[in-house]
């Protein structure tokens, strides 16, 4: 059986219409003869939504019982059995009630799916999972229900349903999204112009990188390797030289002039995996990438403009950055070098020559070291001077043998002491033995006069074999030593990487495992004082350098103070105290040097971050503080006011009935009116700290009751179970009484009706326990901190019935009386508040206000 299609409609937020635009399809399908089914569909009370269902078959919904309340959900089951050509599915990122048989409504698809049918859903861009943290900074709401982004993004369609911010807040100004008491709430926080204009930037560069991947894979399928310039890409080609970060930023320029236009940075290392390019500068070159928001990578191979063009090609790059040539002239007249032959080859991908300081100045790399010891180099020579003239007495004791089997035996000769002494020893041995040869063993001898044009001819072939075989021989033990030499710089690097990754605080580990590696005694990351800045005089002192980390014993605290520095920047030095490294040694140690710039970056982001955090959380009070005041306080004033204005009117006689029920609302809206500004107010000076407690010895069976008259008829049937032995608690009264009529309230609130929440209190370990118990739908336990959060409702974001603010402000109080308020659960359901106060011990009473 061939698998469904899956068809998605994807939207920046609530209300764009993404539920109507699938039923529009389903209807056109259904039009054309195709069996449509809705298994369901959310219509969130919107008339037009609702109307656009029409006759379309719905497939009823299984109703579920969890904890004592009834929901009902897609019945996956039902649908499977009508086997439909397609179903419509809404809100693909939808949570199942615990019970279903998958945890997920994406699941159910799936299954939909394997059976053959296509599916038509929805989901928001805040339900990605990729980016829900992102939209949760933006918005400042965390989104719990999420979507994996490849569930959506192997659907065969992706269809983008756009509507600009200005459009949608007049939709719900309109009444079209939310119900009109929601509308206020809603514009001046989810829908605010700012958020749904990220959020629609967001969906709109989801859907860029999908239509990306699918472009990719249909030019993969049709094995096109030509270049399609449906988007910019700008990839620039890192040597590791000095010229690098000239480049880097021109290659950003030239981005920066296209909206949407990506950065890539491409190194070509050599395939042999010989060192090449200089690893500190491409650790340097790296960073500076990344941070003007492009990528890198590496590649290997040995033709390096058939290496870029491949990578080019294969990212499907418009534009290529290089650098002009370091070559020297000479050099450049006997081959084209990278540039000029790149872009021979480069075809449609456009080719930028960039110029720089460095350009015809030639390749200073650092000096090639010896591919042998000293040691062996000396005992190659002393092979050279004492092996061969023993080698030509022993010859000369042998007068059987011809010249060409001496030209042999001195062609080993000098191939031995190129293995021991490598080059210089053998062109010695082989120059000496050239002239032995000449002087013993070829007629006329004891002259160095050849005879015979042969013997010449033997003569010059042994000396250039053994000028070649010295060569190779030297050639291969320096590519030996390169190569023992780059595998143990990866070793080094590799394992200072998993230490950093190791570690909980990247700088000091990275400088920890630089000291351990190079054995140096200790390691500081000194920085530039900002007095010392472009004053190198100043700059030569001790006092101008501040010590930012360091490792080991007696950290040089200057530049002067270590054997090695290695400048990061103009204002980072690493300096490493106890011997001096080598130059091969300090290649790595820079590159080091970079990584510890970055993760000294990192650190002082964190700190800010830290810094920022009460920052953002106070404003984010401010904000909804501004949003409670602006809607829920608009709710019991008006009330009142209307009551009053009535009283006051001389147009209508009322009765004595009816002016005592507008007198009890506005005695009511004015107590609620009440409450909710003292919340506001204690949950500010809990904020602020400066929240006054007396604490003092009380007993629950005294604060309860009036805990219960203050709620008035709805606590009426509030059963209590509080021993007459308790011991008294140690708390505020007033504060306590504000505590118990917030837990009880939310109790009420959800306790279903005939089965009113029950009190009960016991004591233990010093402390008494008061439990407030209520058996409604109950709150899963990965969520109980979440109904602590102040000015949130857990699972919306509505404030009709009050600002969110009883079980924060009750928590609050409770640990500034030093207790604490958890959530349990109630066994057969529902959820069960204990708040634990200190006993009062006897005699023992606390005045004063506590902070």
């Amino acid at each position: 059986m061939a698998r469904g299609e899956l068809r998605i409609y994807l939207g920046a937020a609530p209300g764009v219409g993404k539920t109507y635009a699938m039923l529009e399809e389903a209807q056109r399908r259904a039009e054309r003869g195709t069996d449509v089914v809705i298994g369901l569909v959310e219509t969130h009370g919107r008339p037009h939504t609702a109307a656009m269902i029409g006759d379309l078959e719905l497939v009823p919904r299984r109703s579920i019982s969890y904890r004592g309340v009834d929901f009902t959900e897609m019945d996956l089951d039902a649908v499977l059995a009508r086997q439909p050509e397609v179903v419509v599915v809404d809100e693909l990122a939808h949570t199942n009630v615990p019970g279903s048989r998958h945890d997920k409504r994406w699941q159910d698809v799936q299954e939909l799916l394997d059976a053959g049918i296509t599916v038509l859903s929805t989901v928001n861009v805040q339900h990605l999972e990729s980016l829900n943290d992102v939209v949760a900074q933006i918005t400042g709401t965390t989104q719990r229900e999420t979507v994996p982004d490849q569930v959506v993004r192997a659907a065969e369609q992706v269809e983008l349903v756009d509507m600009t911010p200005e459009a949608l807040r007049r939709r719900m100004a309109h009444g079209n999204i939310y119900r009109p008491d929601k509308i206020d709430a809603a514009l001046g926080n989810y829908f605010r112009v700012g958020n749904l204009t990220a959020l629609r930037e967001l969906a709109l560069l989801w859907l860029a990188d999908k239509v990306d991947e699918q472009l990719d894979a249909y030019r993969a399928q049709q094995g096109i390797s030509a270049t399609w310039e449906a988007r910019e890409r700008v990839v620039v080609a890192l040597t590791g030289g000095p010229e690098g970060e000239t480049l880097v930023r021109r290659a950003a320029r030239i981005a920066a002039r296209s909206k949407g236009a990506d950065l890539l940075a491409v190194h070509v290392a050599r395939s042999d995996g010989l060192a090449g390019a200089d690893p500190a500068q491409l650790a340097r070159q790296r960073v500076l990438v990344e941070s003007l928001g492009g990528t890198y990578h590496q590649v290997l191979g040995t033709d390096i403009p058939a290496a870029l063009l491949d990578f080019a090609r294969g990212v499907n790059a418009t534009q290529l950055v290089l650098g002009a040539s370091r070559r020297g002239r000479f050099a450049q007249v006997l081959s084209r070098g990278v540039g000029v032959t790149t872009t021979a080859l480069s075809g449609t991908i456009d080719v930028h020559l960039v110029t720089h300081a460095e350009a015809g100045r030639g390749r200073r790399g650092a000096a090639v070291p010896a591919a042998l010891s000293r040691r062996r180099r000396l005992l190659g020579f002393a092979l050279a001077g004492i092996g061969m003239p023993l080698l030509t007495l022993l010859l000369a004791a042998l007068p059987d043998l011809t010249l060409t089997n001496d030209i042999l035996l001195f062609l080993a000769g000098v191939v031995g002491v190129a293995l021991v002494g490598g080059m210089w020893p053998a062109l010695v041995a082989a120059l000496g033995g050239s002239l032995l040869l000449n002087w013993f063993f070829t007629p006329p001898f004891h002259t160095l006069t050849i005879a015979e044009a042969d013997n010449l001819l033997a003569l010059g072939v042994f000396v250039g074999v053994a000028i070649a075989v010295s060569w190779v021989v030297d050639v291969a033990a320096r590519r030996t030593r390169e190569a023992a030499r780059a595998s143990a710089d990866a070793q080094t690097l590799a394992t200072v990487a998993g230490g950093v990754l190791r570690g909980q605080r990247p700088l000091p580990a990275l400088l920890d495992r630089l000291r351990e590696t190079f054995g140096v005694r200790a390691v500081s990351v000194l920085e530039l004082v900002a007095e010392a800045e472009g004053r190198p005089a100043r700059a030569r002192e001790t006092a101008a350098w501040r010590v930012v980390a360091s490792v080991g014993d007696d950290p040089p605290g200057s530049p002067s103070a270590g054997e090695t520095v290695v400048p990061v920047d103009d204002r980072l030095s690493v300096v490493l105290a106890g011997r001096r490294l080598e130059a091969a040694d300090r290649r790595v140690v820079e590159a080091f040097a970079a990584q510890a710039a970055v993760a000294l970056r990192q650190e002082r982001l964190a700190e800010e971050a830290a810094t920022a955090r009460p920052l953002a959380a106070a404003d984010r009070m401010r904000t909804a503080l501004l949003a409670a005041v602006s809607h829920d306080l608009r709710t019991p004033l008006a009330s009142a006011k209307a009551a009053v204005s009535s009283l006051r009117s001389h147009d209508v006689e009322f009765d004595v009935d009816d002016r005592e029920e507008l007198l009890a609302t506005a005695d009511e809206s004015l107590d609620r009116l009440g409450r909710l500004v003292a919340n506001l107010l204690d949950m500010s000076r809990l904020q602020a700290g400066a929240l006054g407690v007396t604490a003092t010895a009380i007993g629950l069976e005294d604060a309860v009751p009036r805990a219960l008259d203050e709620l008035g008829t709805p606590a009426a049937e509030v059963t209590t179970d509080i021993p007459p032995a308790l011991p008294a608690a140690l708390a505020d009264p007033g504060l306590l009484e504000r505590v118990l009529v917030n837990i009880v309230a939310n109790a009420l609130r959800h306790s279903p009706p005939g089965r009113p929440p029950t009190i009960t209190a016991s004591a233990h370990a010093g402390q008494v326990e008061l439990r407030i118990i209520d058996t409604g739908p109950g709150i899963p336990e990965d969520q109980w901190e979440h109904v602590f959060l102040p000015f949130q409702r857990l699972g919306d974001r509505d404030n009709q019935t009050g600002v969110g603010l009883g079980l924060a402000l009750s928590r609050g109080l409770a640990e500034a009386m030093g207790g604490s308020i958890t959530p349990e659960t109630t066994p057969g359901g529902g959820l069960t508040m204990v708040l634990r106060l200190p006993a009062a011990t006897d005699g023992i009473e606390s005045e004063g206000p506590q902070e």
